[in-house]
Order: structure tokens, then sequence, then C-alpha cells
């Protein structure tokens, strides 16, 4: 049998994890190895200052260990992901992780914080858990990794954290994961009825660590996957319902990601002549938008929505690679994430000529006037559910005026109609936050009836969206997607708007979209 000279032969073969280092032409002999290794300065090291978030994250997890006295919670960062081959998407730690250690941006992908049960009052500000930050720290310069390894080697990616500088930024204890972190997870593990310790786990947020885990529960005889699973849920469960009240560093964050998206928004409107032009006028929009994030902030907190026209009205439009036309509306839903990852979420539309139409601004005062009457109502003590059904009572009650409901309002707003539904199918608010949809694990008795406290933060996100193939809608109204969105924040006697800067009212976008483009 003859071989395709163009075919690598079977024997010696090199194994496919290796041949994405086929590119990278480095140098293996000895003399590189000890230039290489030798000749530097020690790093610019100007001192680690305790992050503003350490203490408040150090309550956070007081609060964590008083729901699960006695057990070992694992909490991962998660891994990278790879992108194209070999590159790598920025790094974002999962959101159960940033908030229990405060960490933000791209700092340490595979860290896991371990939360270690002591006897009750002998923990982390008199709880009943020792927290441990596992991490992959900065290989020494004269470690081949230091060159040779594109993920992980300060020749690549930049410096990064030692143990002690890590320690001293979030307050944590922190231990070399290659070296611990298997025996912190596994160490006396097993049925609690045999004196061993249970582990929960947030799941499916590191491949690597959940296998781990379940080696250790099979090893030590717990087989009822279906129990574990719960156990595990139940975890996830609780990090999310602990970031529904927001607290002061928090609160700050939301504010600072608020004043970055309202800057991004002057950029949009600035952008607006350009995108007109455009063929893609809907991806001019997207990139200004974008390049504030990066500026100002981490990243977007979310895809950005650029929609023109008919676009509009498609609730989650991301392609964004339509025209921008004179005449149309534009609606842009967008936020910027801070580099603490906390994001805002805000949504104007805008007439693209600067000014609207009649039936353009008879839709629009609609979605203000629903918007207005939910935030009016917040408060603590009422339920979040309420604001949803404040705002879609107005809209039916416009909508019912226009004769487009073929029912009265009564009946539509009824649990049996619900035909004002057709033209706004979503929510009206969401819990914002490290997530722009966040709390999202919550159980619906905390989120949507859920009572409101001081601390929580939201949005208020009524619109109406009539699909230029609507026929159950008169032909002026067909084409045009409106949506107002704004974040709340619930105080102790209401609520304040922190997107208020942002322009609202018909009047206060044409003067705004004038002041800006003349």
């Amino acid at each position: 049998m003859t071989q395709n000279p163009d075919m690598s032969t079977p024997e010696g073969d090199q194994p496919l994890e290796d041949r994405v280092n086929n590119r990278s032409m480095r140098p293996d002999s000895a003399a590189f190895k000890a230039f290489m290794a030798a000749n530097w300065a020690p790093s610019q090291d100007e001192g680690t200052t305790r992050m503003a978030s350490a203490d408040f994250a150090a309550a956070r997890r007081a609060k964590l260990s008083a729901r699960f006295p006695g057990e070992r919670l694992v909490i991962p960062a998660g891994p990278l992901k790879v992108r194209s081959n070999d590159t790598d998407y920025r790094f974002r730690p999962h959101s159960g992780f940033a908030h229990m250690t405060g960490l933000g941006l791209d700092l340490e992908p595979e860290a896991v914080l371990v939360m270690e049960p002591v006897e009750a009052g002998q923990g982390e500000l008199g709880s009943g858990h020792l927290p441990t930050l596992y991490f992959r720290p900065m290989a020494g310069r004269d470690s081949e990794e230091f060159y040779s390894n594109a993920r992980t080697g300060e020749f690549w990616i930049g410096e990064r954290h030692t143990l002690e500088s890590l320690a001293a930024l979030t307050g944590l204890p922190t231990a070399h994961m290659d070296l611990a972190l298997e025996d912190a997870i596994t160490e006396n593990a097993g049925h609690a009825a045999f004196n061993g310790i249970s582990i929960r786990l947030v799941r499916e947020v590191d491949q690597t660590v959940d296998a781990v885990v379940d080696t250790s529960r099979i090893n030590t005889g717990i087989t009822d996957l279906e129990a574990t699973d719960a156990a595990d849920g139940e975890l996830t469960e609780a990090l999310s319902e602990l970031r529904l009240v927001k607290d002061a560093w928090e609160i700050e964050q939301m504010r600072a990601a608020v004043a970055a998206t309202a800057n991004g928004f002057d950029d949009v409107v600035r952008a607006l002549p350009r995108a007109v032009q455009h063929k893609r006028g809907e991806r001019v929009i997207e990139g200004a938008f974008f390049a504030r994030a990066r500026e100002e902030g981490n990243d977007l907190g979310y895809e950005t929505i650029a929609a023109s026209g008919n676009h509009a009205t498609v609730l989650h439009w991301i392609r964004n690679d339509g025209q921008v036309n004179d005449g149309e509306l534009l609606l842009v839903d967008a936020g910027v994430e801070a580099d603490s990852l906390y994001t805002a979420d805000i949504t104007r539309t805008v007439p693209v000529n600067g000014a609207f139409s009649e039936v353009q601004a008879r839709v629009y005062q609609a979605v203000l006037d629903a918007a207005d009457a939910a935030f009016d109502i917040v408060k603590p003590g009422i339920t979040f559910r309420t604001v949803h059904e404040t705002a879609l009572k107005v809209l039916a009650e416009r909508l019912h005026a226009w004769g487009l409901l073929p029912v009265s309002v009564e009946e539509a707003i009824s649990p049996a109609g619900q035909q004002h539904r057709r033209w706004m199918p979503h929510g009206t608010s969401h819990h914002l936050g490290l997530d722009v949809h966040d709390c999202a694990q919550a159980r619906q008795a905390l989120y949507q009836d859920g009572v409101l406290e001081p601390g929580m933060v939201f949005t208020i996100e009524p619109g109406l969206y009539f699909k230029a193939e609507d026929l159950a809608v008169p032909a002026e109204y067909r084409g045009i997607g409106v949506r107002i969105e704004d974040d709340i924040l619930v105080t102790e006697t209401g609520a304040e708007r922190l997107s208020a800067d942002v322009p609202r009212t018909v009047a206060e976008v044409e003067a705004w979209m004038a002041r800006i483009n003349g």
C-alpha cells in the first residue's frame, strides 16, 4: 500500500493538541532558553492597594455562609473560551464569583473560591466559613512559561498577580491552584451521616472543577445525582438572590456605568449623520457606542441593539446590518459594563432626522406615559409584578383609544385576555447589576412576586412594536417600534431614575439632537 506523500504517516504523528504551536517557530535550544531566562529587571511593582469592594465582598460571603452551615462551597470563575483556534475571548468571570470576591475585569481565569466550613462564629467576620482563593500565579521569568505559554505567559499577556499581591488586593487568603485546589475540594468530603463534608458547587462554569467534584462524590459513595444536582442548584440560586439588593459599593458602580452609557448615547446621536450615509448605518451606531464602552468601561454589558425602521420591532435585533433612513425611528438599547462588571441598560428611540412625525410622537408618548406611570408607583413594599401591570394598563388604554384593541381594556388586561400583548410581548422590568438580566436564578417568589426593598436596581422598559407586516393595525403605524428604558434604584421612600440625564420626552429628545448635530 502506497502512502500519499502529502499525508502524514501514522507513525510518530503529532498529536492534535500540539499542532496549534506549529505556527510559533519558537527556538528550542538550550542556549536560547538560558538567554531568555537571564538579564531581566524586577517587575515594576508599585504596590497593591486593597480594593474598595473587598470589605463589601466579605460581608456578602458572610451572608452566603449563613445559608449553608457546615458545607463546603465551591465557586469557580470559569476558564478562558476559545474564539478562533488559539485566540481567546476576553475573559469575564462568572457573576457569582465576581460578587463573592469583588474581582472584575479579566484578572484570573480558572480561579476558584472555596469556602471551608468551620465552627459557627469562627469563620470570616464571625461566620461559619473560611474562604480561600485558588488561582495560578505569575510564572517566574526563569521559567519557559514566561515566553512560551500564550495563555498564561507574561511575554504574551502581561503581568499576572502573585499569591501575595492578589491576597492584598482582595483581602482573601490565596493558594496555588495547581498545588492545592483538588485537595481543598475533596479532603474529608462525603456523606454527612458518616462525618463527611458535603460539597455544593456552582455547576457548568468550569468543566474541570465539575469533574473533580463529581469524581469525589462517586469515590465517597454518593450516587444520587438528582439530589446533588438539586443541592448545587440551591447554591446557584442563593448567589443569585443575594444580588437582589445592592450594597453601597454596587450602587456606586451602577451610577458609573449609567454615566458612561449616557456619554455613549451622546456619541450615538453624534454619529447619526454618518450612519444615514452608510449602507450599514446600524453598524455605525453600534460602533460609536462600542468605542465609548471600551474607552470608559470594560466592555459592552450586552450586544447593542441598533435598530432602525422595522428592525425596531424585532425585540433582540443585534445583527445591526441595516440602513438608517431619514423619516424612520432608531431604537438603541445599549449599556456600558464598568471595570467592576456592573452594567447599565438604557434604551432610547429617536427620530433619525431629528423630529418626530405626528404618528411617531403619538406612539412614543404612549410608551413614555406607561414608563412614567410605572416609575411613579415604585417604592418599598409593593411587588415587582405591580410595576409591569401598571405600565401595561396604560398601553392597553392607549391601544383601545386608537381603536386597535378588539376588546375592552378590562377584558384585554384580564388573564384570559391579554390581546394588548400582541404589541408588547416582553416584561416591563428586570433586575440589573453584574448581569444585564441580573438575579435570573432567583425564585419567582423573590423576583416577579417579590416585594421591593431599598437598594434594588431594575429597569422599566415598556414598548410598542407595530411590525410592517401587521395587518391588525392601520398602515400609518406599521414599521414603528418604540421602547424607552431607564435604570431605577429603589430608595427608602420611593425611587430614583439613575438614567434621568439621558433625554426622554419628545421635546427633550428633539432638543438633544438639535444641540449635538445642529
